[in-house]
């Protein structure tokens, strides 16, 4: 144990590390942990310190010595892995983003201070890496966690290992948390659906276009679901503190589900636009964006908006993965439902909570 005086902990005793602060889940994560009275640190490579309650922590994962340094006064009770880096391909996916928990975990290791550790994955566990997405035989929906791991390189499946080589080693509970397609709040992430949207709705206000779906019939017609930030970060909360749920991995979405023929009409219609739905092709949404930033550009000068970099807004990539599937995707939430979980949220309002937060705080006009 380090001989070093332990912090002043939680009115709740806990402490928590959520490694990915500044991401769509683990700011969402944090904030609500604060809210209910933990003491969180948060831990980037480049930590905000605008939000009330949280202690940064600036490291680099992939640096075990600057991560021990940076870490020698943190003593969390739960550690909350909310982050990952993305690689050029599969194998280079599974060495990087390992060695960031590998490294977190052994840091950790020597100070005995940890309970839980809980790991946010997501769908790719089902449908496989970037390389190989929802090609080949295609799992049956809903997705089940039971089912079993594809027989393909998977970084999800090397982040898992991770984690539960190190609980057999330290003794700590662990969970995995399976979201699909997080919709909240946050700037410059890679996976951002909800204002990826937002901003392509606002360049159509803008020209007088359409909002064109990108994606295919499958996901067009069929049944869908998505993840509330803020839905995963109770559930995050419930399994950290809630035995039963002890070393279980988790589906999490909202709750319901849709379909986008259904949705994307509304969308269009908050925005006080006109859409068109699958016209029997493809059309991506990278390329639509692609050749917009001069537009975004003129949107932010005239509406005074605070972020000029449509590339930090929209990740249109990942959007068109997701809404490109040739199936329908989603999934079982009884595992969690069955041990007590029962938060819940409308996607719809997912959706237009985020647009309205997006517009108070100066993001799209």
């Amino acid at each position: 144990m380090n001989s070093q005086k332990l912090p002043t902990p939680s009115a709740n005793g806990n402490t928590a590390l959520v490694v990915g602060s500044t991401g769509i889940a683990g700011s969402n994560l944090a904030l609500k942990l604060i809210e209910k009275g933990w003491k969180v640190y948060g831990l980037a490579r480049n930590p905000k310190s605008d939000m009330q309650g949280l202690l940064p922590i600036a490291a680099n994962l992939l640096d075990k010595e600057s991560l021990t340094s940076a870490l020698t006064d943190v003593f969390p009770t739960h550690v909350f892995f909310t982050t990952w880096m993305r690689n050029d391909t599969e194998e280079e996916n599974i060495r990087v983003n390992s060695i960031m928990i590998r490294n977190l975990l052994q840091v950790l290791s020597g100070k005995k201070c940890i309970k839980h550790v809980a790991l946010v994955t997501g769908l790719k566990h089902y449908l496989g890496p970037f390389d190989s997405y929802a090609k080949g035989t295609l799992p049956e929906t809903p997705l089940r966690e039971e089912m079993p791991r594809l027989d393909l390189q998977n970084f999800y499946y090397a982040q898992e290992d991770e984690v539960y080589e190190a609980a057999a080693s330290d003794g700590f509970t662990w969970n995995v948390h399976r979201p699909h397609t997080i919709i909240g709040k946050t700037i410059g992430n890679a996976m951002n659906m909800g204002t990826t949207l937002a901003v392509y709705a606002s360049i159509c206000k803008r020209e007088g276009l359409p909002l064109i779906w990108p994606g295919s019939a499958e996901q067009w017609n069929g049944i869908s679901d998505v993840t509330d930030a803020k839905i995963l970060a109770e559930q995050l909360i419930w399994a950290a503190t809630t035995p039963e749920a002890e070393n279980e991995a988790f589906n999490i979405t909202n709750g319901d589900v849709f379909r986008w023929k259904w949705l994307w009409p509304k969308i269009a219609q908050w925005f006080e636009i006109d859409f068109e739905g699958y016209n029997g092709t493809i059309r991506p949404l990278e390329m639509i964006l692609n050749n917009k930033q001069s537009i975004w550009t003129a949107i932010v000068q005239d509406n005074g908006l605070t972020e000029s970099n449509l590339d930090k807004l929209a990740s249109a990539w990942h959007t068109d993965l997701d809404l490109g599937r040739p199936l329908e995707v989603m999934t079982d939430m009884s595992k969690s439902r069955n041990l007590g979980f029962t938060a819940y949220k409308s996607t719809k309002d997912s959706f237009f909570e985020l647009f309205s937060q997006l517009r108070n705080d100066k993001i799209i006009p």
